[in-house]
């Protein structure tokens, strides 16, 4: 990989994922992002919208000739030292959705699913969990990945279906587990996850919030 590739993200989750993939990377952090999104915006459109205005509020990163810590406010590495020019940066920003469906629903329709961030108490979390019981809903993560000659963006769409949870269930989850920081209040490969998720289609990788083989193949393609 010809990049010095810096995760615009403080996920500890995206942190591991990309680190499996085995390439060099510096995680810096920008506070501050708007990540607001129009309210007609199609909800499998969402993810993708607000990974691309997270890529332009790092393109200063682009825009000097070393990158430097003074950079961001927060900064960290992983298998990678030494500064570099910023022809040779490639920006990954990502954000991860759930689509819940609607009330009368048992799967969210294409651009017709309720959007569930992440939640506010554990009240917020029951209310969550309690949509997603029983049904099937989709996690869709947008991804960009910006250089200085170029950008390359997509969404990558897992569907998740989940058993019918008992209301002990729920409230053992968001007791030992938290959720608080996490889209749709779950985590695919936390105790939710081992005992309720009943089919998936598509990445898994993508559940947790980063769609990496695409990621990797979008990559191979930069670096031809």
């Amino acid at each position: 990989m010809k990049y010095k590739i810096i995760l615009a993200s403080n996920s500890p989750r995206r942190r591991e994922l990309l680190a499996g993939l085995d390439v060099n990377f510096e995680v810096k952090v920008l506070r501050g992002i708007d990540e607001s999104y129009p309210e007609d915006l199609d909800a499998y459109d969402v993810a993708e919208y607000i990974a691309q205005k997270k890529a332009d509020a790092y393109r200063s990163l682009l825009n000097v000739d070393e990158t430097s810590e003074e950079a961001s406010e927060d900064s960290t590495s992983e298998k990678s030292s030494g500064k570099s020019s910023s022809d040779d940066l490639l920006i990954l920003t990502a954000d991860t959705v759930v689509i819940a469906p609607a009330a009368d629903e048992q799967n969210d329709q294409e651009g017709k699913g309720v959007i569930l961030g992440k939640p506010q108490n554990a009240d917020d979390a029951v209310r969550m969990l309690k949509m997603l019981s029983g049904k099937t809903h989709h996690v869709v993560t947008g991804v960009c990945l910006t250089t200085k000659k170029e950008q390359r963006k997509f969404s990558v769409c897992t569907e998740v279906s989940f058993k019918e949870f008992e209301e002990w269930e729920i409230n053992y989850y968001i007791t030992h587990y938290k959720p608080f920081d996490k889209a749709g209040a779950y985590g695919i490969q936390e105790w939710i996850g081992y005992i309720g998720c009943t089919g998936l289609k598509g990445s898994y990788f993508n559940v947790m919030g980063l769609p990496v083989q695409r990621i990797y193949a979008e990559m191979l393609k930069l670096a031809e």
